[in-house]
Parts: C-alpha cells; structure tokens; sequence
C-alpha cells in the first residue's frame, strides 16, 4: 500500500485547510487509516483516525470539534478537514493505514505516506 498526503501549506489563525491521503488501494472496508502530525522536537502524535468501515473516529483532544475525518470511498482517499486552525496546530502531518483495527498509537500502523507541512501563522 502506498500513500500520498498532500494539501499542506502556509494559512493564518482561524484559517483552514484540507489534507488528502491518497492509496494505491481501495482502504475503505480494508485499512483504518489515521492522521499524526510531528512538530520539531515533539513525539509524533495522532489527530485523528478512522476504522475500516468509517463507524468509527477518534480525535485528539487538542482538535476535537475543529478538524473532521472522512473517507472518500470511491477514490480511496481519506481527508482531513481541519478548521479554526491554531498556530500550534503547525507540524509536519503524515496519513497511515493500518491492517488491524483503528488506533492511535504509531505503532499500529504498518503503512505510511510522505509529511505534508502545515503551518499556521499568528
């Protein structure tokens, strides 16, 4: 499986932006796929995740009601809605899929794309 995030680039507080994970398979019914940012000396951590069938989410506290997970069934693309953007939300985002169930943790990923860079100036 091989992932492409794009979508990343340079955007004012309060501004917004959408991130795309494409796949060179169909993820829906297959792969959770999951959402982690990185920002210079910081753990990667996970945003947001989605399951396998898209019945269920998870999100990290820090972008609960600002970014939203989804899944594009017929183009095997998985995007992340992210509004309200907050200088912290600056990192480097990656997409990764997953063959077992959704989870938050990197370990639990077997796949993963290139970063896409978000910044968010004040």
């Amino acid at each position: 499986v091989q992932l492409q995030a794009s979508g990343g680039g340079l955007v004012q507080a309060g501004g917004s932006l959408r991130l795309s994970c494409a796949a060179s398979v169909r993820t829906g019914s297959s792969f959770a796929t999951g959402w982690f940012r990185q920002a210079p000396g910081k753990e990667r951590e996970c945003v947001a995740a989605i399951s396998r069938r898209s019945d269920s989410r998870k999100y990290a506290d820090s972008v609960k009601g600002r970014f939203t997970i989804s899944r594009d069934y017929a183009k095997t693309t998985v995007y992340l809605q992210m509004n309200s953007l907050k200088p912290e939300d600056t990192a480097v985002y990656y997409c990764a899929a997953s063959a077992g169930v959704i989870t938050t943790t990197p370990n639990g990923y077997h796949y993963w794309g290139q970063g896409t860079q978000v910044t968010v100036s004040s």
